[in-house]
């Protein structure tokens, strides 16, 4: 091929891509008129977006509606000013974003609180309830994520039962008037080593044992697939006590169809029960910038090609 042909060749290319690549950026960012319908109520955060939609959090939220999302989650919501839980709460109402959990309460990462049975942890801990209540009434929130912290290792595990489950009876008395339910999250022990509830089957125990609307089960698929594997039939076992569903591949964290999880089989079996509520993305992006997000996108949009 001749230098100054090759050269024009290249260049036209060069050219088409870059064209189409905007044009792939303008599409996704107008395409407001054209959002795509999901089957389930899958939920992004603040960040997951923010190359194409920008930093500012009502624009991340309009974004998300403009490509077909109908729910939104904020583990952070708590601890944002009220003027800011204001005006996210009325975009959200506005774009029929439904709001997914926020984390309810101080966790204790490295003591044990609620599993030592100490009082005064206790009152903290429902102190913090309390206060998420008013935030959840102003978000329209019906679910609050609570994690029962650090294992006591003075006790044995049957006491440290006990002591969590007073605990989250007297919180779910505190939230059954309100109809907003706190969901128990089972964390895997590579992340986080030395909590007190790992498994499904101990969430299952607990909520059974707190025996309230208001108690129910986070069941977070990343965490899950590393701590128990096994994912169906573990979520048909405990199907009558989950109320949330978290997202994450597995290994990394990242989007679906980034590691060993087949989601297009789990979430099809998670509509097949009817599920209704709200699939968190809590993951990170596995690439950067605008070309990750936009893979992020087409990612859920095969993994939900399962009608």
């Amino acid at each position: 091929m001749k230098r100054r042909s090759f050269i024009q060749k290249t260049a036209l290319t060069t050219g088409a891509i870059s064209i189409g690549n905007t044009l792939s950026y303008a599409n996704t960012l107008n395409s407001k008129s054209k959002a795509h319908t999901y089957n389930l109520k899958y939920a992004p955060h603040l960040g997951m977006f923010k190359h194409l939609a920008g930093e500012d959090p009502i624009d991340q939220l309009n974004f998300m509606a403009d490509q077909g999302y109908t729910a939104f989650e904020d583990n952070e919501m708590r601890k944002r000013p009220v003027e800011q839980q204001e005006k996210m709460a009325k975009t959200m109402k506005e774009r029929g974003l439904e709001m997914g959990v926020f984390v309810a309460h101080e966790i204790h990462w490295k003591t044990p609180n609620l599993a030592s049975g100490d009082q005064v942890k206790r009152e903290e801990f429902l102190n913090d309830i309390k206060n998420s209540i008013e935030v959840a009434k102003r978000v329209n929130a019906k679910w609050i994520t609570v994690v029962p912290g650090h294992v006591d290792l003075k006790l044995r595990m049957g006491y440290q039962t006990a002591n969590v489950v007073e605990s989250l009876r007297q919180a779910a008395a505190l939230l059954e008037p309100h109809k907003i339910t706190m969901v128990l999250e089972p964390l895997n022990l590579r992340n986080h080593p030395g909590l007190f509830l790992t498994d499904s089957p101990q969430a299952f125990e607990i909520c059974r044992a707190v025996n309230s609307p208001s108690c129910k089960i986070l069941f977070d698929i990343y965490h899950q697939q590393i701590q128990e594997g096994n994912l169906i039939p573990n979520m048909e076992a405990s199907w009558s006590e989950i109320a949330y569903i978290q997202i994450g591949d597995n290994p990394g964290r990242k989007e679906p169809t980034t590691g060993e999880i087949n989601y297009h089989n789990v979430f099809k079996w998670i509509h097949e029960q009817g599920y209704n509520g709200i699939l968190g993305m809590e993951h990170g992006n596995s690439r950067d910038g605008k070309e990750g997000e936009l893979a992020v996108i087409e990612a859920y949009k095969k993994v939900d090609d399962f009608l």
